[in-house]
């Protein structure tokens, strides 16, 4: 039994301010996917974004994907390419449609999708009569992928791009902020996320009718109708008035929240630059991650392990870099390209408690794991 208070890799962490916004939608009796705080949590969102993009929000990131698909035209067995390196939502709403994911792995400077093997993937596939029809690029940890060489290769071969900025809000590229590099792009708001509305997500476009379609399609596709009139197969994806709430009380946090996690980085890689075997992802040029997790690289599976089990028994949660999806079982059919980088970053790889609301002795007590471990 454990005596030591638990460090979670990702903690939610409540600024203070969102229970006014909770406050107003139960004085208005909003409690329900619609309100005042929906419309501002979208307006926020749209503001802090730019770019004259428009805000759909969601329960899910995962439903803002499955949406995204569902707007693209992607049904029964079209292909769709994916990032083997992410979690498993990334890829599930592929096969909710009916389609197949095509994976592709990554390269070495962001740990996302590799653009030398993505053109190569479309080429074999387009050579099997079975032309991709999206691929779906991850900003990982809340490093951007490498945006203009996917999305060039993208619009080369004519192939929309779902951008996956779940874990990436506050990240940019060149000063323009993921989520507004995609023909579609996507956020999550999960309790581990960089800002919580406890569950959630959002849809992004740089078109209102695509918006609208969104929350059509969300809110069980209801015609305008006197009567309960369904011409399409909806959905029950809308956020609830009292989890936008919240997400309008977050956004006031954002930037503090981003900088901190961005501290918990250079403090990490100061405090453990004297064990020369420990790698980190540094940011390359023109991008900007918002360190939503600090990942480092041990010198093998074995030293990870050893690693993670000892902050197992410190009470101090870590967890192993994504296991790719082409090492799923659920996937082991599907095709895939890849150079063996991410199986690396998994066997080697290992996510450092990283929440806005770590403490000093919270640092004290994991820099002490390192030292035990390696010195």
């Amino acid at each position: 039994m454990h005596t030591k208070t638990k460090i979670w890799l990702s903690h939610p962490h409540m600024f203070g301010k969102e229970q006014r916004f909770i406050d107003v939608a139960f004085r208005e009796n909003f409690i329900a996917p619609c309100g005042s705080n929906i419309s501002g949590f979208e307006a926020d969102l749209e503001h802090y974004l730019k770019q004259d993009c428009f805000v759909a929000v969601l329960n899910s990131g995962t439903a803002a994907i499955h949406l995204a698909l569902i707007l693209l035209g992607i049904g029964k067995n079209d292909e769709v390419i994916c990032q083997s390196n992410t979690f498993i939502a990334s890829v599930n709403p592929v096969i909710y449609q009916g389609a197949t994911p095509v994976l592709v792995d990554s390269e070495t400077d962001t740990w996302n999708m590799c653009p030398e093997l993505l053109e190569i993937a479309i080429k074999d596939r387009i050579s099997k009569g079975k032309k991709p029809k999206a691929i779906i690029a991850v900003h990982l940890y809340g490093m951007p992928y490498k945006v203009e060489e996917i999305n060039s290769i993208a619009e080369k071969y004519e192939i929309p791009v779902v951008e996956d900025s779940a874990e990436a809000l506050g990240s940019s590229y060149k000063n323009q902020k993921c989520g507004t590099f995609g023909d579609l792009s996507i956020l999550s708001f999960n309790g581990n996320k960089i800002i919580t509305t406890s569950g959630g997500g959002a849809l992004i476009t740089k078109h209102k009718a695509l918006k609208e379609k969104a929350i059509f399609l969300s809110t069980q596709a209801k015609d305008k109708s006197v009567d309960y009139l369904h011409s399409n197969i909806g959905y029950n994806y809308r956020m609830s008035n009292i989890s936008a709430g919240i997400g309008r009380g977050q956004m006031l946090a954002l930037d503090k929240y981003i900088n901190t996690r961005r501290q918990n980085y250079s403090l990490y890689k100061e405090r453990l630059k004297e064990f020369d075997s420990i790698r980190f992802l540094d940011e390359p040029k023109h991008h900007f991650s918002n360190r939503w997790l600090t990942c480092v690289l041990t010198e093998s599976f074995s030293k990870r392990e050893e690693l993670r089990t000892f902050f197992e028994k410190e009470n101090i949660e870590t967890r192993p870099l994504w296991k790719p999806m082409h090492q799923q079982p659920i996937f082991k059919d599907v095709p895939k390209y890849i150079n063996g980088i991410s199986d690396e970053l998994h066997n080697k790889g290992l996510c450092l408690p990283s929440g806005s609301n770590l403490t000093e002795n919270d640092f004290d007590r994991i820099i002490h794991c390192f030292t035990e471990i390696y010195g």
